[in-house]
Formats: structure tokens, C-alpha cells, sequence
């Protein structure tokens, strides 16, 4: 097996079309990839201020590294790593020092913001009480800070590391959760229509898997071993990526499939979904958009955190 360009000795094997590639080769088609993407949903537009959110794993690495890249000479562009320290002792705290000093050699401006100076207690804290699944407590206070924060750095879009493995696991999990509706707020960009208070979340490495991206930051040589979070294995969405990398190893592409069958119907579900929009509120107690009268942060700092 040699790679389909070159003849070189290949690194890896594209599943979606079963090609073979040289790393030399394999570099050029993530990164032609990557670009496409941005291209072909203009993630990356004249004038923006982008904020990348940051956590010192591979996605995010690869992400920070390839958008400084591509913007390389743009003078219009203005980036800056956004990271959240939720409190998890013994990971966030060892990926965090990999981020610094990557930014640190990249000249690349960090910003840090964590959940004991924003909610008074870490992760590790609240978990000491919370009996829930982890993840869904802190999901919920993350992506609120990252919203949060980007606006207070007037950032116009919000780069994410959700790769291919990611998108089609939450594909799967709103069906199966019959909740449709959040599906309809998917894609390389997010939202169904624009909205001041929700900053833009777009998604460079949409059409590149988790296996991709972690050969690619293998090869770049960012870092040699990726930890997982302690409190993921607990969640639903490790169950359902269990369960569809079950499904890739006995029927390769199933994961492009979910995906290309996704991008027909999103344009229906956002259509369809645009008239719910009228219903986000903002937040009684601390103003920012909800669904509800006070938003699932602020229930969750009243009736657990301060609890």
C-alpha cells in the first residue's frame, strides 16, 4: 500500500474514500480541507473579530493553529484563544499549561476564564454535591461563559474544534432525545437566525473526523498524547460515540452518511424553526438569552451551586 499521490509510504487511510496518503500529502489535503470549508460557508469574513474556543486538546490546538494560519497577513482579522478553567483537577489544569505555552510560541493572545471567579465554586466543587451526569451540568455553564465572554470581547464569531465524530454524535442524540428542534441550530455555523445576544459559533473542521484531526496534530507535533476528560465517560454522548464508532468499524462512512443526509434537511429544519426564535428571552437575573424567564445558568447556580 503506497499513497495514491506520491507513491510514498502511506499514514493513513481515508475511510469516506478508502484513499491512501503520505504525510506530506496528508497535511496539504487537511488543510485544503479546512480552507473549503471556510470558504464554502464563509465562516471567515472581511473585518471579523474571531474568538477561539480553547481548550489545549487536539481539536482546538489544530483549530487555533490552522485559523492563525490561514489569516496569516489579513490585518482586518483579529483572533484570540478563549479558554474556560472548569475546575477539574489533574486535566484542565495539565491542558492548560499546554495551551499557554503554545499561544505563548504562536504569539497568539490567550484569554482565561473560570468557573471559580465567574460561579464562586470549580467543577470539582460542585460535582461534591451536584448528583447528576457532570456533563450536563457543565456543559450548560460553558458554553453560557463562552457566549458570555465573546461578547465581552466583542468577538463577531466564535471558532469551535466540533469535528465530523462530534456533529453527527448530536445529530444522533436529538433524534433519539426526539428534539429535533436543537438539530435545526447544527451545521458549520450555527443558529437559525442571527440574534445580537448569541455570538456565531462556526466550525472549521465540520467535514474532518476526530481520527483526522488527531492525525493531523500528531504529525504537526503539537502533542503526543491527548487525555480525556474523567467525567465524559459518564455521559449519553459517550454512549452514542461508542455506538456509532461501533457502527464506522462494521460499515465505514456511516459517519459521512449521517452527515450528508443531515446538511439536505437542515435548510427545512431552519425554515421550519425560524418562528421559535421569537420565544428567546433574556434572563431576568442576568440577562442573557434563555428560553425561559431565568435561564438554566442562573437555576443551576441557585439551586445547586449556592445550595
Amino acid at each position: 500500500m503506497v499513497c495514491k499521490n506520491c507513491r510514498e509510504k502511506p499514514v493513513i487511510k481515508l475511510t469516506n474514500s478508502n484513499i491512501s496518503l503520505c504525510k506530506n500529502c496528508y497535511i496539504k489535503y487537511f488543510e485544503k480541507k479546512v480552507k473549503k470549508t471556510i470558504s464554502d460557508y464563509k465562516l471567515i469574513e472581511k473585518n471579523d473579530n474571531i474568538a477561539i474556543a480553547c481548550s489545549g486538546g487536539k481539536d482546538s490546538t489544530v483549530l487555533l493553529y490552522l485559523i492563525k494560519k490561514i489569516i496569516k497577513g489579513r490585518k482586518d482579522i483579529k483572533i484570540t484563544a478563549l479558554a474556560i478553567d472548569e475546575g477539574i483537577h489533574n486535566y484542565r489544569d495539565k491542558s492548560l499549561e499546554f495551551l499557554k505555552a503554545f499561544c505563548k510560541k504562536h504569539e497568539i493572545e490567550l484569554k482565561i476564564f473560570s468557573y471559580k471567579e465567574e460561579f464562586s465554586k470549580t467543577l470539582d466543587e460542585i460535582l461534591k454535591t451536584y448528583k447528576g451526569i457532570p456533563c450536563s451540568i457543565c456543559g450548560v455553564l460553558r458554553r453560557y461563559l463562552l457566549n458570555k465572554k465573546s461578547k465581552e470581547l466583542e468577538a463577531t464569531k466564535l471558532a469551535t474544534g466540533h469535528n465530523l465524530d462530534d456533529e453527527s454524535q448530536s445529530i444522533i442524540m436529538n433524534m433519539f432525545k426526539n428534539n429535533i428542534k436543537m438539530s435545526a441550530r447544527l451545521g458549520p455555523i450555527t443558529g437559525i437566525i442571527k440574534d445580537e445576544r448569541f455570538i456565531p459559533r462556526i466550525k472549521p473542521l465540520y467535514f474532518l473526523t476526530e481520527k483526522e484531526v488527531a492525525t493531523y496534530a500528531f504529525l504537526k507535533g503539537f502533542m503526543d498524547k491527548f487525555n480525556e476528560c474523567p467525567n465524559s465517560p459518564y455521559s449519553y454522548r459517550g454512549y452514542v460515540r461508542d455506538m456509532l464508532n461501533s457502527l464506522e468499524s462494521k460499515y465505514p462512512g456511516t459517519k459521512h452518511a449521517i452527515i450528508t443526509s443531515f446538511l439536505e434537511i437542515m435548510p427545512l429544519l431552519k425554515n421550519h424553526y425560524k418562528k421559535d426564535q421569537d420565544a428567546i428571552k433574556s434572563c431576568s437575573l442576568c440577562n442573557e438569552p434563555c428560553s425561559q424567564e431565568i435561564c438554566k445558568t442562573c437555576q443551576y447556580i441557585e439551586n445547586v451551586i449556592k445550595a
